[in-house]
């Protein structure tokens, strides 16, 4: 896989910068003293250059579960955020855009910046970091609406630094049904993982209103290979909701109690179920 063309970099009227590059698009936030916003909006820029071009010269092993560890940067988050879970099966692939967010925000924040608030959006998976004020977030968004799940405040303190989201409907193949899958880490890496492990496991395996496809049918380079990846979802009674949440909670509730998670919300058919001090049953909105 190659690209020709290079990384885009375009200035909204608000200060973001919206980087793209492939299959990449950012958006990267920086909030504090001018000069040092530009600071920091510059190093995003660099280092958001070669990664594209890194990626592709290993997409081979980032796409296997085993194997040694990578060199690049990103690939090497990817792998430090997948690694954690085994033995479930992950590849690195499924922390890339969640490390790649993280990897710019490492750059924008270097030792003796003066940013009040910075966060990196990579398609909704989001690496985050604020000195002071929250940053308030709605998530486990119903993805036929649009309506917020749960809205969160994020605080210097509260050992959160990515959010991100997965699901049947969303960018990638998912192994489950949930229609999403929202998840708070210590990074957006982790997040990332996290997320997609978690909507794999709500799942009804065996349901006949279940459609399914091997990914390599619809993706033939998909790291996912023969596995049955959802493409539809028929009507589930509200006990067969229930059943595949519950799976998905479990999962949940384990990498909680391991430390690879701090909070996870999960959505299917309008039920939720929610974990994590961070967001509170009260706040939860049913779409």
């Amino acid at each position: 896989m190659s690209f020709r063309e290079g990384p885009v970099v375009q200035e909204d009227r608000d200060g973001r910068l919206r980087m793209l590059h492939g299959p990449i698009d950012l958006i990267v936030t920086a909030e504090g003293e001018a000069q040092a916003v530009r600071r920091a909006l510059r190093r995003a820029h660099e280092a958001f250059e070669p990664v594209l071009h890194d990626l592709c010269a290993e997409l081979a092993r980032l796409r296997r579960a085993t194997g040694p560890a990578p060199d690049g940067a990103v690939a090497r988050r990817m792998h430090g955020a997948t690694a954690p879970f085994a033995p479930l099966f992950v590849t690195p692939m499924a922390s890339v855009a969640g490390s790649v967010a993280d990897h710019v925000l490492a750059a924008m924040l270097t030792p003796g910046h003066d940013l009040a608030r910075a966060h990196v959006n990579n398609g909704g998976d989001i690496a985050l970091w604020t000195r002071g004020t929250p940053l308030k977030l709605a998530i486990c968004e119903d993805p036929v609406t649009r309506a917020p799940g749960a809205r969160v405040a994020i605080g210097p303190d509260d050992g959160i630094g990515g959010v991100a989201t997965s699901g049947w409907r969303g960018r990638s193949h998912s192994l489950g049904i949930a229609d999403a899958v929202t998840v708070l880490a210590g990074n957006a890496a982790q997040a990332d993982a996290a997320a997609t492990l978690i909507a794999n496991a709500v799942d009804l395996p065996g349901h006949p209103a279940i459609r399914r496809a091997p990914a390599r049918d619809l993706a033939p380079d998909s790291d996912l290979g023969d596995r049955p990846v959802t493409t539809g979802v028929g009507p589930l009674s509200a006990a067969e909701v229930a059943e595949a949440l519950d799976r998905g909670l479990t999962a949940a509730r384990e990498f909680a109690d391991r430390g690879l998670i701090r909070a996870a919300c999960l959505a299917l058919a309008g039920q939720r179920r929610m974990i994590g001090e961070t967001v509170t049953r009260e706040e939860l909105t049913h779409a």
